[in-house]
């Protein structure tokens, strides 16, 4: 075993390539083959690509196909708190010993080569899930899919592709259109393919690869139809219609996150559907904090987390909150420099009553609180300048002690409220 933990051989990892985001398999297929290719001997891949809507999809299928009794790993990124919430194995994280010995195997088999973070702890996560047995694997791409570190799988049960936007243009394309083809690389030949809710210019290019592959695509509006009706859920496709419960995850968007969950729960003819829209958990999408230094440092506010960060996410939220009842709301948000802020912050603006500009603290690329106040006027937006969460929530509790408050902006910054506050 090791004698080094996990938080250092992550923090040795981060120095093995001068950048953090390199797209090419090479690297990839390289280490996978020197560590005999755990790629080859997974349980059965479901792999899910998209922009927004990943997360909560992963999470419902994992609740669907738990609640059935099967047993899932499952794969996701970035983390919020703690690494280790990037690797679930048969239903639980990863404990630090066995991250800690699959980190420094990697690291050992990768030798002095260049290798990115995510494609080195990609292949830790290859080793955990080839090692112990489930029966579905749930993967889920860190960026794009075509050149993503987790496209190493010839044969995946199923292919997702939840709802593609403009996010990450830098590395994907500055056009839906080019940024769905990086998307539509994980379609497999004949492996069926799950698409969410699509902008047009999207769904064309991701249908024309599904051609080309001969891959069955089940498409939201298409091949089935998910929406609410008087206080329920509707799913229906060609096999017939499902009355469920509205998702236990907040928002309208997860409607059709839960739609192509259920759709994806069918395909596999496994799962239950239930439960995918009951039971599922998914860490700051929307999530209220109720308990912790936060909830202490005001007591009598509705206080919310979401870790959204670009134009859709923006709209999301917005739809959620004109979904809620009537009650003040203010929102404390702090962003990267690489995210359309404008674009993030227009739709709230009719539902936001105030907003306070932070800085995430610890992150290099975080967007100045000044740069994001001036962005919440240009939106229309009442905003000031806080330095940090906990002053801008005593602030806003100050004035108003029962008022709704939702942080939002970044995952990062969602991940540090949730370390700092329990």
């Amino acid at each position: 075993m090791t004698k080094y933990g996990s938080d250092a051989l992550l923090e040795r990892m981060m120095t093995f390539h001068p950048k953090i985001i390199d797209l090419t398999l090479d690297r990839m297929e390289r280490l996978l083959a020197a560590l005999g290719n755990p790629e080859r001997r997974l349980p059965p891949v479901i792999h899910i690509a998209g922009t927004n809507g990943k997360g909560s999809t992963q999470a419902m299928i994992r609740a669907g196909l738990e609640g059935a009794g099967k047993s899932v790993h499952a794969y996701t990124s970035p983390h919020l708190a703690r690494f280790h919430e990037r690797i679930r194995l048969a239903g639980q994280l990863i404990g630090e010993d066995a991250l800690a010995a699959l980190l420094d195997e990697c690291i050992t088999a990768n030798g002095p080569d260049a290798i990115t973070f995510f494609e080195a702890t990609t292949c830790a996560g290859m080793l955990a899930f080839a090692r112990m047995p489930a029966d579905y694997l749930l993967l889920e791409v860190g960026l794009g899919g075509r050149l993503d570190a987790t496209n190493v799988v010839d044969r995946p049960a199923l292919t997702i592709i939840t709802p593609v936007s403009l996010d990450h243009q830098q590395y994907l394309g500055d056009t839906v259109a080019l940024i769905a083809a990086e998307k539509a690389g994980i379609i497999k030949r004949g492996v069926p393919v799950i698409v969410g809710p699509q902008h047009p210019d999207g769904l064309v290019v991701i249908e024309a690869r599904a051609a080309r592959m001969g891959a069955q695509v089940y498409a939201h509006g298409q091949q089935w139809h998910c929406f609410a009706d008087r206080g329920r859920m509707v799913f229906q496709d060609e096999n017939g219609l499902l009355d469920l419960p509205l998702p236990n995850l907040p928002g309208p968007h997860q409607i059709e996150n839960a739609g192509a969950a259920i759709m994806a729960l069918r395909v596999l003819g496994v799962g239950d559907a239930e439960a995918a829209v009951t039971r599922a958990e998914w860490p700051a999408r929307m999530q209220r904090l109720r308990h912790g230094p936060l909830i202490d440092a005001a007591p009598q506010v509705e206080l919310w987390l979401d870790g959204g960060h670009n134009p859709a996410g923006g709209m999301a939220v917005a739809a959620t909150l004109a979904q809620m009842p009537t009650r003040p709301t203010h929102l404390i948000c702090g962003m990267l420099n690489t995210k359309d802020i404008g674009g993030y912050l227009r739709p709230l603006a009719p539902h936001v009553t105030t907003l306070s500009a932070v800085s995430i603290p610890g992150e290099a690329a975080t967007l100045p609180a000044s740069a994001t106040h001036a962005a919440a006027l240009a939106a229309g937006m009442k905003a000031v300048e806080a330095a940090s969460v906990l002053d801008a929530l005593r602030a806003i509790a100050g004035v108003d002690p029962t008022a709704r408050v939702l942080i939002c902006g970044s995952l990062y910054l969602a991940g540090q409220v949730l370390r700092e506050n329990g």
